[in-house]
């Protein structure tokens, strides 16, 4: 299973590539709407990408969730886990 710090580098790296943000930015406290200037659709988007690179299916309630880095790192953890269980 991927260590937590694997999957921010992960997820790091899918939003340098396609959302444009700035790596130092990119620390698990960073808030994705008002420190990474992502919105609604964008956080959906990172979201979807992220389903299709590790084949998990994130529930609508562990999404609602989400407000930071961290918490996306967590969420993709813990579903790692499951898959692993």
């Amino acid at each position: 299973m991927k260590s937590r710090e694997e999957v921010l580098n992960a997820i790091a790296d899918v939003l340098v590539a396609e959302f444009e943000c700035d790596r130092a930015a990119l620390v698990p406290e960073a808030r994705l709407f008002e420190d990474l200037d992502l919105d609604s659709i964008d956080a959906v988007d990172l979201v979807v990408r992220l389903q299709n690179m590790t084949g998990l299916k994130v529930k609508a309630e562990d999404f609602k969730q989400i407000r930071t880095l961290g918490d996306v790192a967590d969420v993709v953890v813990k579903l790692l886990a499951e898959q692993q269980a």
